[in-house]
């Protein structure tokens, strides 16, 4: 039960979950292919110009299970093209797991189908997982229950991040850990309205407030939106976190044998290091 990037190129990437070879829009993918007879064997393929729309070459089965980053994850191709994981957070919560000891405290933001509730729960820790979507974290619970972990210390919230975060800071709530990927746009439990540019700030204020004064270990800060690059994201935590290790960088699709794809950007406050 894996996953792979087998090949992208001309818009394209080319993925294996599990059994079932899967073709998706990369804009970024400008490159030739690089393994063209691959791309026949493709099972579906999801296109953004005809509408949003699956074509499916065989029957597949309306979810499955892949191993990402050491956790399993159903997969269930959605109507925007979306399987249920992001891939390429897989090396961010497996360098998670390195600082995380038993009954450590984390908070996952914008957690979605919680790729980094579980890799952090199968080290020990108490997890706050939080989505303004319901959806998702049901989502997430299942994925839960499949990873054996439906009985850990998980703390499953539907709400708008922002107002969640000042009611911790009033709670005088701590985390040890604090991971967070925001969108470049959204809506709340209740419609609150998220954009990215004009919230940022304000929510990684509120995540220094919440780290840990005893044992702070990282706060680790995703993006996929456009010209959040890794300086941006640089000058964002150098301005909201305490002195420690800053580390910024792309976040990349990757497997051995292909072309990496970049997907985003990442910050990486350590304490201490």
């Amino acid at each position: 039960m894996t996953y792979e990037l087998l090949d992208s190129g001309s818009g394209q990437k080319l993925e294996r979950f599990t059994d079932y070879l899967l073709m998706r829009p990369c804009p970024q993918a400008v490159w030739r292919r690089e393994k063209p007879d691959l791309w026949q064997q493709v099972d579906a393929s999801f296109s953004r110009e005809e509408g949003n729309k699956w074509t499916f070459r065989k029957k597949l089965p309306k979810e499955w299970i892949s191993k990402i980053g050491g956790v399993d994850f159903k997969i269930s191709p959605t109507d925007f093209g979306h399987l249920g994981v992001f891939a390429e957070h897989a090396d961010l919560w497996e360098s998670m797991r390195t600082l995380i000891k038993p009954e450590d405290r984390i908070l996952n933001l914008f957690a979605y189908s919680g790729g980094v509730t579980l890799a952090a729960a199968q080290e020990g820790a108490h997890v706050c997982h939080l989505d303004a979507s319901k959806g998702m974290v049901d989502w997430a619970r299942e994925n839960a229950k499949l990873n054996g972990l439906e009985k850990a210390p998980i703390r499953w919230i539907v709400d708008d991040a922002l107002k969640f975060l000042k009611r911790e800071v009033k709670r005088e709530s701590r985390y040890e850990g604090i991971i967070l990927d925001p969108p470049t746009f959204g809506r709340g439990a209740k419609g609150e309205i998220f954009k990215i540019e004009e919230e940022i700030l304000p929510l990684l204020h509120l995540c220094r407030e919440l780290l840990s004064e005893k044992r702070p270990l990282f706060v680790i800060f995703s993006c996929h939106t456009p010209g959040f690059t890794p300086i941006t994201m640089h000058h964002l935590m150098k301005q909201t976190m305490p002195n420690g290790h800053l580390e910024t960088g792309e976040m990349r699709l990757s497997t051995p044998g292909a072309f990496s794809i970049p997907s985003g950007s990442f910050a990486r406050w350590t304490h201490g290091v």
